[in-house]
């Protein structure tokens, strides 16, 4: 079992998700920020390395613009050597990659023009990981999408251009229960039709369920994992105590993971704290996390 925190890291005074405005954008603003990403997110993975904590979500911002037509800058080429040494750092250190693209990534939108913008991006991603020599265990996520008035259409489109998706993109792709509209349940009929992984948002799924106990959810979901996906993925929070619903806690509620962790405990998986603060719970996680029999 690995654990880890997404993209930023609030201890180390470097950012690897600097961007621009599409408006100023040119080759050289792009050359040097792609370079600083890069040294940066070599920056936090040492770190993370460093604090046992082996699993990161690299930010969709590593390279600004990469699926807009604007960027015909090939950066691949450019930055070959650093994608190489970052990968083989992320393979020695055994550390697990994982990418989340934005919202505005809708598979099973009616507009076809969303549908193509959103590809173009998860090829971008998919080419990320690809540049970095990872196997299939790194995995881009994205939720189902939106309803649009009916969710059996919604789920029927999804499933068609799932099944249009390059192989690139294919064997790195899962998708996440969301607190609003999809629930677990539905990501696995999800993976009935398609085979496509189920990664567990356990927040989510306290949001939006279908009634079933984690206990109950929790093995049918790692069902949906083939040896060339590696361990099973989960994202995990809380609710804030003192906003909306839905809204993920500040800090890692300690006594709530060590609750999650007893009842996850025949499943081995990897774990995402989507926290407020980062690496701070992560530690903290880390540290109740080093007696369960899982842990790396």
């Amino acid at each position: 079992m690995r654990i880890g925190y997404p993209c930023i890291n609030r201890s180390i005074g470097c950012s690897a998700n600097r961007t621009f405005r599409l408006a100023s954008y040119s080759e050289d603003r792009l050359l040097g920020t792609v370079a600083g990403n890069i040294a940066c997110l070599r920056k936090i993975l040492a770190w993370n390395q460093k604090n046992d904590i082996l699993f990161f979500r690299i930010t969709s911002d590593l390279v600004p613009f990469a699926s807009h037509p604007v960027c015909t800058f090939p950066w691949q080429e450019q930055f070959r050597e650093e994608f190489a040494a970052t990968g083989t750092f992320i393979k020695e250190a055994g550390i697990r990659i994982s990418m989340h693209p934005d919202q505005f990534i809708v598979l099973n939108s009616p507009d076809e023009r969303v549908v193509s913008r959103s590809i173009d991006e998860l090829a971008y991603h998919a080419r990320v990981l690809d540049a970095m020599g990872l196997d299939a265990s790194a995995k881009i996520q994205l939720h189902v999408g939106g309803v649009y008035g009916d969710p059996v259409k919604s789920i029927a489109r999804f499933v068609r251009v799932y099944g249009q998706l390059d192989p690139a993109i294919l064997r790195r792709l899962v998708v996440e229960n969301d607190d609003q509209r999809f629930t677990a349940s539905d990501c696995l009929e999800i993976h009935e039709l398609t085979g496509i992984p189920v990664l567990f948002d356990v927040f989510h799924h306290t949001c939006r369920n279908n009634g079933e106990d984690l206990d109950e959810i929790i093995p049918a979901i790692s069902k949906t994992w083939q040896r060339s996906d590696g361990t099973m993925m989960a994202d995990y929070s809380s609710q804030h105590p003192e906003k909306r619903a839905g809204s993920h806690a500040e800090h890692i509620d300690i006594t709530d993971f060590k609750k999650f962790l007893a009842i996850s405990r025949a499943t081995d998986m990897d774990i995402m704290l989507e926290i407020k603060d980062k690496e701070n719970s992560a530690l903290a996680a880390v540290a109740l996390a080093r007696a369960d029999p899982r842990f790396a």
